[in-house]
């Protein structure tokens, strides 16, 4: 999929490819100067927040330096079949921030068309799961000490500015459930400045990094977006095996039995069999294709003709053609078009919004079939203004 965001992420941070990404610190500045104001606003970050049932911690709130309750900032209205809906206090918000405060909302993409199509098109780049977060700060206000995450991070000023510190590892691959914990700050200070509107950085997982406004005046503010990609680790691996010997009955046996009949050079034999037939590489190429659509819309004919239709598999499908036939696998589905369907197949799977017409009643018909699959879905007027000047349209 081409995206004007993973293009400027790219040349912004000097990188040809997704390879950089976790290996080390990079900052950069995007030269498409639209592309900021297209990902997201203070004002229209409201509106999302405003339209939507949340929760804490998905929607976060700080003043002073501290995590303010969320009792001050959420209320639960009770509707008229008496069901219990929490929901912003928007005039609560507004104090917050008024006042010199923070508002984060975890996962923005569930909610936000623009940004959803953005880590899709930064999920089939990177071929890792990707979800974005929003921090909104205003006034002379403090922001989260030093830490680290557990994923590698893509952070990217959108409006106002913001005083960032980045420091270099203090573990090597630290994960969130380790076999130690990690709260030594590394001493060795990467990068200490001021991200600027259009400004992006890639901060690798593990890198200890601290941003606040203090000192940067009472009559601004700061709109940044943080593209977080969860890469697979070797422990993911092992525990993707461990719930793959569930299948031999050897592994399910008690390892104490009074009979002694569980052997443990079998087990350790079948293990490393289990190891060498899903290989890293093939563990990661198979929960590529069979990792399900996170959100799907279905089409239903009676609301009226299938006008755009665009691929919304988690990562990119993969279409092999085979003599007579084309097989697609992904979104957790193997199909089988014939070969003739190939060029329409690459159309509508390209994560390119597609346009249906009566002219070409074929690519109707398969544009139904794979949204009935669920790797396509039909665009809604909201939906495909998400892609408008972002992903240009295929040409089929």
């Amino acid at each position: 999929m081409e995206h004007r965001l993973v293009t400027g992420i790219e040349k912004a941070l000097g990188w040809d490819g997704p390879g950089p990404v976790g290996t080390a610190f990079a900052r950069g500045h995007l030269a498409d100067p639209d592309l900021i104001a297209r990902l997201m606003t203070p004002n229209r970050l409201l509106e999302t927040i405003r339209h939507r049932q949340l929760a804490n911690p998905q929607l976060r709130c700080y003043a002073e330096g501290d995590e303010v309750h969320p009792s001050l900032f959420l209320s639960t209205n009770v509707n008229r079949r008496r069901q219990a809906v929490s929901q912003a206090d928007m005039a609560a918000l507004g104090r917050i921030l008024n006042d010199g405060g923070t508002v984060v909302l975890d996962h923005v993409d569930s909610f936000d068309p623009t940004l959803e199509v953005a880590c899709r098109a930064l999920g089939w780049w990177s071929g890792e799961l990707t979800s974005a977060n929003a921090y909104l700060a205003v006034g002379d206000t403090d922001g989260f000490n030093l830490h680290w995450d557990d994923h590698d991070v893509i952070a990217v000023q959108l409006s106002g500015e913001k005083s960032w510190e980045v420091r270099g590892p203090s573990r090597p691959a630290p994960m969130y459930r380790d076999a130690e914990r990690n709260r030594t700050p590394s001493e060795e200070v990467l990068w200490k400045g001021v991200m600027q509107a259009g400004d992006v950085m890639h901060i690798p997982r593990g890198f200890w990094h601290t941003a606040t406004r203090i000192g940067s005046g009472d009559d601004g503010h700061s709109l940044h977006v943080t593209f977080g990609l969860t890469k697979r680790t070797g422990v993911t691996w092992a525990n993707f095996l461990s719930d793959a010997a569930r299948a031999d009955e050897d592994f399910r046996t008690d390892l104490e039995r009074s009979d002694n009949t569980v052997d443990g050079d079998v087990l350790a034999k079948k293990l490393t069999e289990l190891a060498r037939a899903y290989d890293p590489e093939r563990y990661l190429a198979e929960l590529r294709v069979n990792t399900p659509p996170a959100r799907h819309l279905p089409h239903v004919p009676v609301f009226g003709p299938l006008e755009y239709a665009v691929a919304v598999t988690e990562f990119e499908p993969v279409i092999t053609p085979a003599g007579n036939t084309v097989e697609v696998i992904g979104g957790g589905k193997r199909l089988t078009f014939h070969n003739r369907a190939e060029p329409a197949l690459r159309s509508l799977l390209s994560g390119h919004p597609v346009h249906l017409t009566d002219d070409d009643q074929d690519l109707t018909t398969l544009a139904e079939h794979l949204i009935q699959e669920g790797l396509c879905a039909p665009l809604t007027a909201e939906s495909l203004s998400a892609y408008t000047g972002l992903v240009p349209p295929d040409t089929f």
